[in-house]
């Protein structure tokens, strides 16, 4: 069996419209006044028939009454004691005299109207008229069941045309409302052959309602796949130059000196190469597995409150011998504060920030750490004076593998996930980090740390 919206919203219509139909049918004796109506109707014909009879005379009845055939009724004309004209049926009229009396004392346009003891769906209908200058009393006897079950006829029949309208018509509307929705099926079977690069065109004049919202939902949600697939790419590359560059090296080394290649006495000296590109590629399993535990969100977090300035201390007393191997003057502006956060994390955070602060500084410089109190934050800087970063990619600088220097990525230790790392560990305790960077001047990145945390 197809299943289709199409259908669906076509057989919707076509089932509500029918019990539509139905119920309208079964309801209609209830929901309309018969009395009422009937009453307004008969009473009508009633006096047309009365003021007719008084302007042709009395000699005339009999014609007229045949002009009214096609009605169902019956006609009786007295005054009691006499009777000028009589048309009755299988029946005669049951009335009496003081029925007749009643009649007479009402006025022309305010008949008398009583139901048929012997017919309910029968009336008898009473109005004085003049002939030949005497009152006498029009008393007509209306059947109307047969004009109520054409009334109801007459109203199915509109049903049903509306029925049959309505279909073609929302037959017609839907394959307008369905076809959008078609365009985004197809585009996701694109989607799912990774093809990210699909839109939907959206026409600003007929998308403006929820299709038209659903539309902008399924364009953004391909443009962030094609940056995720992008991202994937450019990961899988940077994961693989990472790897293949220390393997490279260490192949070529271990190569040498198995041959013999390399004298003995400088064997050592290759030796360390060879570990330094173990080291390098440890950190960056170490890295990896890291950031992947914390994309998890399943890392351990573990917030407690303890003296920010003692944990910076401590961090800058960790990497003495990077910024002492460069003659580096570290100079500290720290306000005794206390924060509300995992420690173990956050030492990641300055360690990071501090070493790459080292990294890009050239020999016998500054780096400045500060704790400050600003606007109802703390803000840590922490300010070097090294090569920089350029100014159009400062965007990207907590980006995964990114490094200023690309070209000097050999010389400048390190694999471009530092930043990343802190980037994330600051996302997940609600902290913001900013930079401010300027070429061959330095770079101060700010941790911004609420007070009330």
């Amino acid at each position: 069996m197809v299943r289709s919206l199409y259908l669906k919203i076509v057989g919707t219509f076509i089932g509500v419209v029918l019990v539509s139909i139905c119920l309208s049918y079964l309801l209609t004796p209830y929901s309309l006044d018969k009395e009422k109506i009937f009453k307004e109707e008969l009473s009508k014909i009633s006096i047309v028939l009365a003021e007719v009879i008084q302007m042709s005379g009395p000699e005339n009845i009999s014609n007229l009454i045949e002009e009214f055939d096609d009605l169902d009724f019956e006609v009786l004309i007295t005054d009691g004691d006499h009777i000028i004209y009589k048309m009755e049926g299988d029946s005669s009229i049951p009335i009496h005299q003081a029925d007749i009396d009643e009649i007479l004392e009402h006025s022309f346009d305010d008949p008398v109207v009583r139901v048929d003891q012997n017919n309910p769906s029968a009336r008898i209908i009473g109005i004085p008229i003049d002939v030949s200058g005497e009152n006498y009393a029009l008393i007509t006897r209306i059947d109307y069941e047969d004009e109520f079950e054409d009334l109801q006829q007459g109203i199915f029949v509109s049903l049903v045309i509306v029925l049959l309208i309505g279909s073609l018509l929302i037959f017609l509307a839907s394959t307008y409302l369905v076809k959008p929705i078609r365009k985004m099926t197809h585009a996701a079977r694109k989607i799912a052959k990774g093809d990210f690069s699909v839109r939907i065109e959206k026409k600003n004049r007929r998308n403006q309602d929820e299709v038209g919202e659903l539309i902008d939902s399924f364009n953004h949600m391909t443009a962030e796949l094609e940056k995720i697939d992008a991202m994937r790419a450019d990961f899988v590359s940077n994961v693989s130059h990472e790897i293949q560059s220390p393997l490279t090296s260490i192949k070529g080394f271990t190569k040498a000196i198995m041959d013999d290649v390399v004298p003995r006495e400088n064997q050592k000296e290759y030796l360390q190469i060879i570990y330094q590109e173990i080291e390098r590629m440890s950190r960056l399993s170490d890295n990896l597995l890291r950031i992947a535990s914390l994309d998890s969100e399943h890392h351990p977090y573990n917030p407690s409150s303890y003296r920010l300035d003692e944990q910076i201390r401590n961090s800058i007393l960790t990497t003495e011998p990077q910024w002492n191997s460069k003659n580096i003057d570290i100079q500290l502006d720290l306000e005794p504060v206390e924060i509300y956060a995992d420690k173990d994390l956050m030492d990641q955070v300055w360690l990071n920030l501090i070493t790459n602060a080292i990294k890009y500084s050239n020999e016998n410089e500054i780096i400045q750490i500060g704790i400050s109190i600003q606007s109802g934050q703390i803000k840590v800087a922490v300010r070097d004076y090294g090569i920089g970063i350029p100014k159009d990619e400062l965007a990207s600088v907590f980006g995964r593998f990114y490094k200023v220097d690309r070209s000097r990525n050999r010389s400048i230790d390190g694999n471009g996930l530092g930043l990343s790392i802190v980037k994330k560990i600051l996302t997940i305790h609600k902290f913001s980090i900013d930079v401010e960077s300027e070429e061959d001047v330095g770079s101060t990145f700010t941790v911004n740390i609420p007070i009330n945390q």
